[in-house]
């Protein structure tokens, strides 16, 4: 059992909240904003995310690596609000397997099929460069991605059929999404979705 937070350790864990808030504030929202459009969505993610921190560093067991958690915990939000959107994401236009952890999943914002000619081209553009960089993948990732998410086919499956570690087909999987991530971040961009 953790012994009780005497008020000295609440003011060095106060300072530490201060200390960490004031270095990775920058950095936190370059990465928020890369990521949202709007500056009045991205302060209020900023502000979730903070307020998240400071409730879990008081916390008995305070958070050892503040910086990734901060970036894992704006990530989170982030995915939640494309979520909420009307928008429909790859994940709908296939059977959703069985992934145990979000930072596996691409979440393609795609463009619905009735909101006129515009997101129809864009639509088209991010098909085709999800196509595009999905054929740079190396042969087991672009399977493992494949299977997953566009035939539906959950990880229990496919270890049973490949014989392959879940482990090494959630590293491929993760390193498809990663690579997929990069690649069409720049058409996001060049659309301004």
């Amino acid at each position: 059992m953790e012994p009780p937070l005497t008020s000295q350790t609440m003011t060095e864990r106060d300072t530490d909240i201060t200390a960490t808030v004031v270095r990775e504030r920058t950095r936190l929202v370059n990465f928020i904003r890369r990521r949202i459009r709007d500056p009045d969505d991205a302060e209020d993610i900023l502000q979730d995310v903070f307020h998240e921190f400071v409730q879990a560093y008081r916390l008995p067991a305070p958070i050892e690596q503040a910086s990734a958690w901060l970036f894992r915990a704006a990530r989170n939000r982030i995915v939640d609000r494309f979520r909420k959107k009307k928008e429909q994401p790859l994940a709908d236009l296939s059977a959703a397997g069985d992934d145990p952890d979000g930072e596996y999943r691409l979440d393609l914002d795609l463009p619905a099929h009735d909101a006129g000619p515009e997101a129809l081209y864009a639509r088209a553009l991010l098909l085709k460069a999800l196509q595009d960089a999905l054929d740079e993948l190396p042969a087991n990732q672009r399977e493992v991605f494949v299977a997953h998410e566009l035939e539906g086919r959950s990880f229990k499956d496919m270890v049973a059929e490949s014989g392959v570690t879940l482990n090494t087909l959630l590293a491929r999987k993760r390193y498809a999404v990663l690579h997929l991530r990069a690649r069409l971040q720049a058409i996001y961009d060049e659309l301004g979705i």
